[in-house]
């Protein structure tokens, strides 16, 4: 279930599973009646699966029932019971087999024509913002509805066959049958001639070797100083978008470089330019003589095509600040510089010990949390609120790496039936359950008791006493309504567009943009109106943000990860479970976080101590190690992270100006001859050079 993704979905999934063994029975009764409604049923099971993009069906082509073989299947059983019928001898029977043999026949050309096309017009880079449409001519794309689906769309042009077919087996009138025939046929036919056009004339896009020019000739217009360069599955755009506002923020001019076209697809809206090249050879042919600066948001191996660079200076950024392993990685030591956000970063290294020198270490704060709020304590006559925040099972099985399998439930339990009411926000980590099936169960049923809990909340009249429930239906419709425009805005769900078409159009559309950002922080607001304050929550999904649900929490428990170290930006009292029980001391020793935190054990039975440090502020033993913790861990709140980001940029662009005016044939001490351009950079075309890249 975890993997299917809904009951309805596996519901439909049984349905076209039983059809089949229903058709062959029909078939040999023979029963046109039963036939055609497992006929039926075969069909819409199947086109609500694709429209869902269910998980099952991508299990159906490995073995081998994929979606042509099913139509095939259903095809031959509906032969068979014209063979079962008085139709055996009959004129229909033979043009039926004609027909779909003939039907099978244009699958081969439609789907070579479909994947040309697509080929052809998925360019060697992709870009957003970048005005390549002045610079390149890049047609129109088909019309959506040729090449979206085609597969699908072809193979149920077969209908007409099958329906008149079966009201000639029904009525004994072969017309209905070769009417269908005939049509099935036409449509098949005509469905390949419309592709036909698009591999023609001015109708196909650009070579590569144009498209690259164009973009060569945008970046010497452009002139880029300062790159975010990013790698990685389309479950990590998370980690390249977490960036995007402080790139927009910086006083170089910026670039993002993306190397996989599912980063650019999951790409948070940006007014940065970005490029996107998949390929390794066009990247390091590109012209990037301006950059100065390639910042890193996480060690992947698609890194050495830009680390080979040496006129940029690289920098380690990463995709959050913690106590965790990924923090001090040894692959860091090839950058020239790793920043981190305090003290803390640079005290990791030093005691991991993995050949990152100190002087390469430069503390620049954590930008991104710019939007968390301080803490106040909680309003008076509200309920506090504890957001339990887990983080997710990792890649192996230490128990450390998560409190959602030993600790979860008992915490969720014991703040659930605090003597004093609390409300629960339970927000897990997006990955939570991809890699353990037992994080995935334990995830289950902590919802099921948050959401139980919830329910009998709201029957209780001491909590919904005193609920504005008009405010609440205002919220509500306000969020429709937001969500509709947000969903205009963005276009057809589930619709990724044309690559080429995109890159040529794809510049951002400021007013847009502010309206997207404006609607975003009303949907956050309306969002938190909609129901009461004393409402328990489950919350997934990229909405509400993790900093939203800080903002509006007034403690949090969680796990060794970044999300603790951004909580400490707020200054609320947090807690930490110590899942591998090395115990308070050790766990603290271990993990510079938590030395702030009120540690918890799987049972939870620390959590009163949490809950009291909430309702009485005055009493919290833990605040002045808590904001002695926030500057060590995030720096000084003076000057402002963005500022010392710009100037950590500007400092280390001067940098490598300095290496690169080194570098010069007339500046070099005992150089003899020239020796041409500094070396890793290309100022001529990719054609001169591919040899030197290749070698």
């Amino acid at each position: 279930m975890a993997r299917v993704g809904s009951a309805t979905e596996l519901a439909a999934a049984a349905l076209m599973a039983l059809g089949y063994p229903a058709l062959i029975v029909a078939a040999l009764i023979p029963s046109v009646g039963a036939f055609a409604a497992a006929a039926a049923v075969t069909y819409l099971a199947d086109h609500y699966l694709h429209r869902r993009g269910s998980y099952l069906i991508s299990r159906l082509s490995k073995v081998r029932a994929g979606l042509s073989i099913r139509f095939l299947i259903r095809q031959l059983l509906l032969v068979l019971l014209l063979a079962r019928t008085d139709f055996s001898d009959h004129l229909v029977f033979y043009a039926a087999i004609g027909c779909f043999l003939v039907f099978y026949a244009f699958q081969a050309p439609h789907g070579a024509l479909a994947t040309v096309i697509r080929n052809r017009r998925r360019l060697p880079v992709a870009t957003r913002n970048v005005d390549l449409g002045a610079r390149v001519r890049i047609p129109d794309a088909p019309p959506r509805r040729l090449l979206h689906r085609a597969a699908e769309k072809i193979l149920h042009l077969d209908l007409a066959s099958v329906v008149g077919i079966l009201l000639t087996v029904a009525t004994g009138d072969a017309v209905y049958g070769f009417v269908g025939i005939a049509l099935t046929l036409a449509l098949g036919f005509l469905y390949v001639a419309a592709l036909v056009p698009y591999l023609r004339g001015k109708r196909v896009p650009p070579t590569p070797e144009k498209v690259l020019e164009a973009v060569d000739g945008w970046l010497r217009e452009y002139r880029p100083e300062t790159a975010l360069y990013f790698s990685g599955s389309k479950d990590s755009a998370y980690q390249v978008n977490m960036w995007l506002e402080t790139m927009e923020q910086l006083e170089t001019r910026p670039l993002i470089i993306l190397r996989e076209r599912a980063i650019l697809q999951n790409l948070a809206p940006t007014t940065v330019p970005v490029l996107c090249v998949p390929g390794g050879v066009h990247l390091m042919n590109m012209d990037l003589s301006t950059l100065r600066v390639a910042l890193y948001a996480a060690n992947v191996g698609k890194n050495i095509h830009m680390l080979r660079v040496p006129t940029v200076k690289h920098v380690f950024i990463g995709h959050g600040d913690s106590d965790k392993l990924a923090s001090v990685n040894p692959y860091s030591k090839v950058y020239d510089e790793v920043w981190t956000a305090g003290r803390a970063g640079r005290d990791r290294y030093a005691i991991a010990d993995v050949g990152v020198r100190d002087e390469d270490i430069v503390e620049v704060g954590r930008p991104q949390l710019a939007p968390i709020q301080s803490w106040q304590g909680v309003p008076e006559g509200r309920i506090p609120t504890v957001l339990y925040a887990p983080t997710w099972e990792g890649w192996d099985d230490n128990p450390g790496n998560t409190s959602i399998l030993l600790a979860g439930e008992n915490i969720v339990k014991k703040l659930l039936a605090a003597d004093q009411p609390v409300r629960v926000l339970y927000k897990p980590h997006p990955f939570t359950g991809t890699r353990s099936a037992e994080a995935g169960a334990a995830h289950r049923r902590i919802t099921a008791l948050v959401e139980k809990a919830a329910a009998e909340r709201a029957a209780d009249a001491r909590f919904t006493a005193g609920t504005d429930a008009e405010a609440q239906r205002q919220a509500a419709a306000e969020l429709a309504r937001i969500e509709a425009r947000l969903a205009e805005l963005a276009g057809p769900a589930g619709d990724k567009g044309d690559e080429a078409v995109q890159s040529r159009d794809g510049v951002v559309d400021m007013a847009r943009h502010e309206e997207v950002a404006r609607l975003r922080a009303e949907w956050n607001d309306a969002y938190w109106r909609s129901f009461g304050t004393w409402e328990h929550r489950v919350i997934t999904g990229a909405e509400p943000r993790l900093y939203d649900c800080f903002n509006v929490s007034d403690a949090m428990v969680s796990d060794i990860s970044s999300v603790v170290s951004d909580f400490i930006a707020s200054g609320k009292p947090y807690a930490v479970t110590d899942s591998a029980e090395l115990g308070v001391e050790e766990f603290k020793r271990q993990n510079t976080a938590v030395r702030a935190a009120v540690i918890l054990s799987n049972s939870a039975r620390e959590l009163d101590e949490l809950l009291a440090a909430v309702r009485d502020p005055e009493a919290d033993p833990l605040a002045a190690d808590r904001r002695e913790l926030k500057r060590y861990l995030l720096g000084p709140d003076e000057p402002t992270s963005i500022e010392q980001f710009n100037t950590a940029v500007h400092d280390l662009a001067r940098k490598a100006e300095a290496r690169n005016r080194g570098q010069e044939p007339d500046s070099r001490a005992g150089a003899t001859e020239p020796t041409g351009t500094v070396p890793g950079q290309r100022t001529t075309s990719a054609a001169e050079t591919d040899g030197a890249v290749k070698s």
